[in-house]
C-alpha cells in the first residue's frame, strides 16, 4: 500500500469537537440477538421491497424475505432464525426522517440458525452485480443507495474512493470497524476496483484517526497490495461529503446536480466495502451493522455489532440502559442527525449511530436573532453557497431565485448554523425550502402539461368548427345537384367523428 498526500485545502467547513473517545474506548461489541425484530421493507432509496413470507412463517438468518422488483432497490433479509408474527405498516427511522413503512415482525427463537447454502464468487461482472443487489447491500455511510444500481454505471471508472472519513462528530463505527477488520476492508476494496475497472484506489481516512491509519496501512503491506493508496485528509468537517472529497483528493469540482459516478468517480462508505467482503468470503447478505451508542445519557457508550430490525430499546439495555438525564434521542451524528419520537424503532441499513443525550449536550435556547450579514455562514459553506442570500429567497419563497443560488447543491451539513452569531436555524430553512420548491417544480409541469391540454382542446374546437363549416357549404352545394347527398354527407361525417374518437383514445 501506497500513501497519498493531497495537496488541496478543504474548502469551507468547520472545525468542531469530535465526541468520539467513549465510545471507543472497547472493542466492538457482539452477541445481542433481541426478542423481536422489525424489518422495514424500505430502508433503501427506491422502490420497497415486496414480502414473499406469510404470519406463522419459520424463517433462518440470511434467508430472503423480501425480494426487490427493480434495478433501484433492495432485498430484505431474515437477520437471525424466527418466525413471523406479522406483516403491517410500522414508523421506522430513514436516512433523514422517519416515515412508514410495511414491516416484517419476527419474534426470534434466539438459536440464530442461519441458511446453510451458498454459492461461489462469480466471475462475469453481471453475476457480481446480481449476487450484491441479491443480498441487499446499500450505502451504509447514511445515504443508502442501492450499492448493485452505483456499481453499475458503464462509464469508465477514473477512481474509486473508499469513504473512511467519518467527520461527523459522535460517530465512531467506521473507524473502530478499521481498527479491527482492516485486512478485510483492503480486500474489499481490492475486489471493488477489480469489479469497476477502476484507474486507481483510495482509501481516505481524516487524520486523527491514527489507530484505524496504522491498521489499514499495515493490512495494505502485509497483502503486498501497492495497488491502493491511503489518503490522510484534515479532521475539518464535512470533509467527508462526497464531492468535497472528490475535489480534496482529486482536484475535480463535481459540477451542480450532478453526482461524482456521472463523472467516474465512485465514492463506497468503508463499512459497504466491509459488507460487500463479507459477502463475497462467506455468502453473507446484509443483516447487520456496526452502530454507535453513545452520549451522556448512556450508562456504557461503545460501539455493537446490530442486527438489523433490533429494537432500539433493547440496544440501549445492551449497553447498559440510560443515564438520570436523558433529554433527547438522536439517530445520526450531531451535525445532521435528527431526534426520534421514541426508541421502540428499530435499527435500519441507515442507522449508523444512537446518541441518548443529555441536557448539556442539548441547545435549549431557541432565541433567533436578525442576520447581520456577516458572511461566516458562505466562508463556511463547503458547497459554496451563499446561506444568507438562499434565507432570503427560502423567507420571500422566490423560487426562480432559489433554483439561481443552487438550492439543491446544499448537503445539508449544518456548518453555516454553527458558525451563526444570530442562531438562525439556516439548515433546517434550507429543508423546509427543499419541499417547498420540489412541490413548485412539480406545480410547474403540471400547470404546463394543462396548458398544453387546453391548447389542443382550442385546437378541436377550431378544427370542428371548420369541418362543420366545410360540411354544411358543401351539403349546400351537393343538394341543389343530387338530393341523396345530404345522407352520404351525414355518414361521412359520422365516420370523421368516429375516428377522431378513436385517436384521441389512444
Amino acid at each position: 500500500m501506497r500513501e497519498f498526500t493531497p495537496d488541496r485545502r478543504v474548502r469551507g467547513g468547520v472545525r468542531i469537537a469530535a465526541h468520539k473517545q467513549t465510545s471507543t474506548r472497547q472493542a466492538i461489541r457482539r452477541g445481542l440477538i433481541p426478542r423481536q425484530l422489525i424489518l422495514g421493507l424500505q430502508q433503501h432509496q427506491g422502490s420497497a421491497a415486496i414480502p414473499i413470507v406469510e404470519p406463522g412463517q419459520s424463517v433462518l438468518k440470511g434467508q430472503t424475505i423480501a425480494h426487490s422488483d427493480s434495478l433501484r432497490s433492495a432485498d430484505v433479509h431474515a437477520s437471525t432464525s424466527g418466525r413471523v408474527r406479522c406483516i403491517e405498516e410500522r414508523l421506522i427511522p430513514a436516512a433523514h426522517e422517519v416515515h412508514r413503512s410495511l414491516c416484517i415482525v419476527i419474534d426470534t427463537d434466539g438459536q440464530d440458525q442461519a441458511t446453510t447454502t451458498r454459492a461461489d464468487w462469480p466471475d462475469d461482472r453481471l453475476e457480481r452485480l446480481a449476487r450484491i443487489r441479491d443480498a441487499g447491500i446499500v450505502g451504509l455511510g447514511g445515504a443508502v443507495f442501492p450499492t448493485a444500481d452505483k456499481l453499475s454505471s458503464h462509464l469508465p471508472c477514473r477512481a474509486l474512493i473508499v469513504n473512511a472519513a467519518e467527520c461527523e462528530p459522535y460517530i465512531s463505527c467506521d473507524d473502530m470497524l478499521m481498527r479491527e477488520s482492516a485486512r478485510e476492508i483492503v480486500l474489499g476494496a481490492k475486489m471493488l476496483r477489480e469489479l469497476l475497472a477502476a484507474e486507481e484506489c483510495i482509501i481516505a481516512i481524516e487524520e486523527d484517526k491514527s489507530e484505524a491509519i496504522d491498521a489499514i496501512m499495515q493490512a495494505g503491506r502485509d497483502l503486498e497490495d501497492e495497488s491502493i493508496k491511503l489518503a490522510e485528509i484534515p479532521a475539518i468537517y464535512p470533509s467527508g461529503g462526497e464531492r468535497q472529497l472528490v475535489e480534496l483528493l482529486l482536484g475535480i469540482e463535481v459540477p451542480s446536480t450532478h453526482y461524482p459516478s456521472m463523472h467516474g468517480y465512485i465514492c463506497q462508505n468503508v463499512g459497504t466495502v466491509f459488507a460487500l467482503q463479507r459477502l463475497v468470503s462467506t455468502g453473507e447478505p446484509l443483516t447487520r451493522r456496526i452502530v454507535t451508542v453513545t452520549g451522556d445519557g448512556i450508562a456504557a457508550p461503545q460501539n455493537v455489532e446490530v442486527l438489523l430490525g433490533t429494537p432500539i430499546s433493547e440496544l440501549i439495555e445492551f449497553c447498559g440502559g440510560y443515564g438520570n438525564d436523558v433529554s433527547r434521542l438522536v439517530l445520526g451524528g450531531s451535525m445532521m442527525g435528527y431526534a426520534l419520537p421514541s426508541d421502540e424503532l428499530p435499527i435500519t441499513k441507515a442507522s449508523n449511530c444512537i446518541i441518548a443525550a443529555a441536557s448539556a449536550e442539548v441547545r435549549h435556547d431557541s432565541r433567533e436573532w436578525p442576520c447581520i450579514r456577516c458572511g461566516d455562514c458562505g466562508s463556511a459553506c463547503p458547497a459554496r453557497l451563499l446561506p444568507q442570500e438562499l434565507l432570503r429567497a427560502a423567507r420571500s419563497r422566490d423560487h426562480p431565485q432559489l433554483s439561481e443560488l443552487g438550492l439543491e447543491d446544499c448537503i445539508e451539513c449544518g456548518c453555516c448554523d454553527v458558525v451563526c452569531p444570530s442562531h438562525i436555524p439556516l439548515t433546517e430553512e434550507f429543508r423546509r425550502a427543499k419541499y417547498a420548491h420540489a412541490r413548485y417544480e412539480r406545480q410547474l409541469v403540471f400547470s404546463a402539461e394543462s396548458e398544453q391540454r387546453f391548447q389542443r382542446r382550442g385546437q378541436r374546437q377550431q378544427d370542428q368548427a371548420r369541418e362543420s363549416a366545410e360540411f354544411q357549404d358543401q351539403l349546400k352545394q351537393n343538394l341543389s345537384e343530387d338530393p341523396d347527398a345530404r345522407e352520404r354527407a351525414i355518414r361521412a361525417a359520422v365516420a370523421r367523428a368516429r375516428q377522431r374518437r378513436e385517436q384521441d383514445e389512444q
